[in-house]
């Protein structure tokens, strides 16, 4: 795939007030209607993620993009990921675009297909590599989703790693699961596996710091990426919100580490968060363990709740963060014009190979 460079947009847009920012983004929106569809994931800014037309996950935003048939530009709100994502899932005349090409995802970035191609080259001095199943999280590159759609491999997302994971496990015998160590040691405690049979393939270390007769032995193969905003919440916040309030309930996302997870009430995607506390009583306490955006929206929305971060300190997710207004709007004026800019887009090859993937995920 193309390596694009983001350019700079210059002072009229990054020197606009928010004002003027957002009245512009409303009326570029209106000379666009109906052939836009402006997604944006939870973890968005809110100046940003007011103008979404649709809001999700990474993947309940990619489907959505593709049941839109009728809508030509998708402007996906998120990280390069989820943009490939939106664009395997879409029809070949819809377009999509990021609004700054630099909003990555670094836990994606930990797990290249370089990297993941040799890894296995190992493993397969070892162990019949034909009975080792990849199965991979959607935060993952398109290469990435390739390479497990050719291997006969699935991806997964944070809701359904589980059953995802254990639909590896009765098509063969061990799982290589990348890029979330975490996602994938919480998964795999859920459904009873015990932790002696789960390694950590340690990237650049040969045999991932592992001995042969621990590759022989596991089941489950972890690479050892993580999400830096997740992995910023640690079990002494537990422990203090615990002491402050005995009446808080604390949820966390499964990107957390286990030990975090195995401490709180419940877990679960960005979705599933959203939903038990958009479904309990009035007067209820919780604590998330996830981004600061969607914790501030949830406190926004339910004033009749409390709704507190678990971390004293913002989790942001920087990335993410670098979908500003006056990129938005940069995006929407050149699509008016006519002139696109930031298209995203996944070769045929690539995209056929990761759909498998992502169609052998939506079967199970």
């Amino acid at each position: 795939m193309e390596e694009l460079v983001q350019v700079d947009i210059g002072e009229q847009y990054l020197g606009a007030s928010p004002e003027e920012l957002h009245r512009r983004i409303v009326a570029r929106k209106e000379e666009l209607a109906g052939r836009l569809l402006l997604l944006c994931h939870h973890y968005q800014q809110e100046a940003v993620f007011q103008h979404a037309d649709a809001s999700g996950d990474s993947l309940k935003l990619a489907r959505i993009a593709a049941e839109n048939r009728d809508r030509d530009y998708i402007v996906f709100c998120g990280v390069h990921f989820m943009a490939e994502a939106a664009d395997i899932l879409t029809a070949d005349h819809q377009q999509v675009f990021l609004p700054d090409l630099r909003a990555g995802c670094p836990m994606a970035d930990m797990a290249s297909r370089p990297e993941v191609e040799w890894a296995w080259r190992e493993l397969a001095e070892h162990i019949d590599a034909d009975r080792l199943v990849p199965v991979t999280y959607v935060n993952s590159s398109a290469a990435i989703k390739a390479l497990v759609g050719d291997k006969g491999g699935s991806v997964c997302t944070s809701s359904n790693a589980e059953r995802v994971l254990q639909w590896a496990l009765d098509r063969g015998e061990k799982v290589f699961f990348f890029p979330d160590e975490h996602l994938g040691r919480n998964s795999a405690a859920a459904i009873g596996i015990a932790d002696e049979e789960v390694i950590r393939w340690q990237r650049g270390q040969p045999l991932g710091g592992n001995t042969p007769e621990q590759v022989r032995r596991a089941l489950v193969i972890l690479w050892n990426g993580y999400c830096s905003v997740h992995m910023q919440f640690q079990p002494q916040h537990v422990h203090d919100w615990r002491r402050r309030d005995p009446e808080v309930r604390i949820i966390v996302h499964p990107e957390c580490r286990r030990e975090v997870v195995s401490l709180a009430d419940q877990y679960g995607s960005t979705e599933t968060i959203i939903k038990a506390v958009s479904d309990s009583p009035p007067k209820s306490k919780w604590a998330v363990g996830t981004e600061i955006n969607l914790v501030r929206r949830l406190q926004a929305r339910h004033p009749d709740k409390e709704v507190h971060s678990l971390s004293p300190f913002q989790c942001l997710c920087s990335t993410m963060y670098r979908i500003k207004p006056a990129y938005l709007l940069w995006i929407l004026d050149h699509l008016v014009e006519g002139r696109p800019v930031n298209r995203i887009t996944v070769d045929p090859e690539t995209a056929a190979a990761a759909r498998l993937a992502l169609d052998r995920m939506l079967a199970i």
